[in-house]
């Protein structure tokens, strides 16, 4: 992606310098596995909530040091938060509404929300409480290898689709979520989840027709990179690899292909009004 030179956004809070390490007692591999299983899993604050308060760890506090590769992918998420936000600000601007801009917070292995406490096993989130986005870069970087999924791009689609869910937070959409969580079958409440999450990988791929057409951001090998991100964390896929086998009425954020379509319907059309997943019939 091409990034260098380009404006940092003024929106971040990095609290790497400050974020502690946890040590889980009775941890080691187990607790490793799990951490793999909830990112791979989509990133749900709450579904990993609970194992987090039980967690019976304690924390010793960080160095506070930033290596210079620290330093770069610091200032590359920045770029890639102001890109989404020229983005954003000008198509609101055509609807004739006001874009508010999310903070990004950048945070090493433990962090405390709006949403409430979460570790890296979280993996990227938005919490419309407090309207941030929480990203700890270290542990999305080893994740990224292990799926196969690498690169500046992978990690720009990331960040774009939790900047999705705050478009969404934006224009009401999150809204009934918490009152349709209580009322409906986790079956039913699944199968919502599926559709908020693939309006969040279309809106992703809206800004990338949007960025590409004002900034020119895109080099070779780029859209490879986003798709097989949006792919590697296909409900799907993850299953087949974690238990060997699929239940699609557990699934809370789609298959791989659905995810690769949603976001290549964004790239391709760059038009919001056409990212109606909720009333999608084919889904």
């Amino acid at each position: 992606m091409r990034w260098k030179g380009r404006r940092q956004s003024d929106n971040v809070e990095d609290r790497r310098r400050l974020s502690g390490r946890k040590v889980a007692a009775g941890g080691g591999l187990g607790a490793l596995v799990l951490v793999a299983l909830f990112w791979l899993l989509g990133g749900n604050p709450e579904e990993v909530m609970q194992t987090l308060q039980t967690d019976s760890g304690y924390s010793i506090p960080s160095t506070g040091e930033l290596s210079a590769h620290d330093e770069e992918m610091g200032q590359f998420i920045s770029v890639v938060l102001a890109d989404t936000e020229d983005v954003w600000a000008n198509l609101f601007r055509e609807y004739g509404r006001t874009y508010h801009v999310p903070t990004l917070v950048l945070y090493r292995n433990q962090v405390q929300s709006a949403c409430g406490f979460s570790s890296a096993a979280t993996g990227p989130f938005y919490c419309p409480g407090d309207q941030k986005v929480y990203i700890d870069l270290d542990f999305l970087e080893q994740m990224q290898r292990r799926l196969g999924s690498p690169g500046d791009f992978a990690m720009a689609y990331v960040l774009a689709h939790e900047v999705g869910h705050h478009v969404q937070n934006l224009l009401g959409i999150m809204d009934q979520m918490p009152q349709w969580q209580r009322s409906l079958s986790r079956r039913e409440f699944n199968q919502l989840m599926v559709r908020l999450e693939l309006q969040a990988d279309f809106l992703a791929g809206v800004w990338v027709h949007h960025a590409q057409r004002m900034k020119n951001i895109l080099e070779e090998g780029d859209m490879q990179k986003a798709l097989n991100a949006a792919s590697a964390v296909g409900d799907d896929r993850i299953q087949k690899q974690t238990q060997g086998y699929v239940v699609p009425d557990s699934f809370t954020h789609g298959t791989s292909e659905q995810r690769m379509e949603w976001f290549l319907k964004g790239v391709t059309t760059g038009d919001i009004r056409r990212g109606d997943t909720f009333n999608a019939d084919d889904l």
